[in-house]
């Protein structure tokens, strides 16, 4: 485990994770290196000894640290190595070629304060925040050498890089005393961070999933989308990203879903697609509520135009002739937005079919929901919808879509 320099308790001395990590940097050090939470200065100064590095930043939170080191690169008369007190990005400049990040690893102990010793409480909090801006400061074929511990959980750890589109490799480890490991990552990333990146798509960041798809959330300029008048002014606009799943076995749900997206964003259905590539595609984020929770929280009129909405569109894709699936149980395929407008979610299962079924497949919705809507003061009479229903399905003709909607005083 970390032992402390009992000559200055608060800056780190180097032990069996220094030793470990300085071993790998011979292989990979290049260009411009960053040494994140530098302590004893240490890996930066052996980064330093590397033909190929042209310079060095050495960081730490510790005043204190900075200090010392600094005084040793006077004495030594050492060039190409900047020192810097930053919380970890807060005050880093620039991008790099390789980063090195020995983190405080273990998990707190309670009562005591240790900033050299600690990554939180769990002991992965500290990396979560390192890995949140990692990508901003190192270049499209950067690397990132990481060392954590077994004492942090390995699980958690990839779990934490994957969530923020890197990729890794284990590169060394080292079993200590007391049944733990060392581990040190090769970092990099992934070939789909490096493609949204060059695309404008920054502040990239796991958000949710479902059964088949990841969504992460990012951030573009809006105006590398569009040609605007106001060149030079951001025009920030928040974005999802969606993936495949690791562990769906489902194959071109993704390319799929560009198709519908693409087809039906011509009638105002759907998130807006910004664009796709090979297995991901890119659309606006929506700030808003899923439909059970946004009608608990509405009255009967705000109420009323949303259903009239929703049932709009499903009109729309059953006259062209278009299944969306998962509309008579959309708890979470209908995303109610600030202007209290209706957007349609998750088109994966979408087909073409002779005989689309949104509209009786959401009227079924709407019977299921009598007890919630009944107690807005909206009256829903199932039998005769149920009925109704069956009327339209036979002919899906306006004049009937009609008379379902006025049912429900639509």
């Amino acid at each position: 485990m970390k032992q402390l320099k009992k000559k200055d308790p608060s800056i780190y001395d180097p032990a069996e994770d220094s030793y470990l990590l300085q071993g790998c940097i011979e292989k990979f050090a290049e260009g411009r290196v960053l040494d994140m939470g530098t302590g004893s200065g240490i890996l930066a100064l052996t980064a330093l000894d590397h033909p190929y590095v042209n310079e060095v930043v050495a960081v730490d939170i510790n005043p204190e640290a900075i200090l010392q080191l600094k005084k040793e690169i006077k004495e030594k008369h050492l060039r190409r190595i900047t020192t810097l007190v930053s919380d970890l990005f807060s005050d880093v400049q620039g991008k790099f070629n390789v980063i090195l990040f020995n983190p405080p690893y273990l998990p707190q102990d309670k009562g005591i304060e240790d900033a050299a010793l600690y990554g939180g409480k769990k002991g992965w909090e500290i990396a979560q925040k390192f890995f949140e801006h990692a990508s901003h400061h190192l270049v499209q074929d950067g690397k990132i050498l990481f060392l954590f511990s077994s004492l942090t959980g390995k699980e958690k750890i990839e779990e934490i890089i994957k969530s923020y589109l890197f990729q890794f490799q284990e590169i060394a480890k080292e079993k200590l005393p007391q049944f733990e490991e060392l581990y040190v990552y090769l970092v990099e990333k992934s070939p789909l961070l490096r493609e949204l990146e060059k695309k404008g798509v920054e502040n990239i960041r796991y958000f949710t999933h479902g059964k088949r798809g990841d969504l992460f959330r990012g951030e573009i300029d809006r105006s590398k989308l569009v040609k605007t008048h106001f060149p030079g002014k951001k025009d920030i606009q928040q974005v999802v990203i969606k993936i495949k799943r690791e562990e769906s076995d489902a194959m071109g749900r993704i390319a799929n879903e560009v198709k519908w997206l693409t087809a039906l964003n011509l009638y105002n259905i759907g998130p807006r697609l910004l664009f796709s590539g090979e297995g991901y595609f890119v659309t606006s984020f929506i700030e808003g509520m899923f439909i059970p929770d946004w009608i608990a929280s509405h009255h009967s009129a705000e109420i009323r135009k949303v259903l009239h909405n929703v049932l709009q569109q499903c009109f729309v894709m059953d006259t062209k002739k278009v299944n969306k699936e998962e509309m008579h149980h959309p708890l979470k395929h209908i995303l109610v937005d600030k202007n209290n407008f209706p957007i349609l979610v998750d088109f994966e299962r979408c087909a073409s079919t002779e005989k689309p079924h949104n509209v009786t497949q959401f009227i079924e919705f709407i019977c299921r929901m009598k007890k919630e809507l009944e107690g807005k003061g909206i009256s829903v009479p199932v039998a005769e919808l149920r009925e109704l229903s069956k009327q339209y399905k036979e002919e899906m003709t306006k004049e009937n879509f009609n008379q379902l909607s006025g049912l429900l005083g639509l």
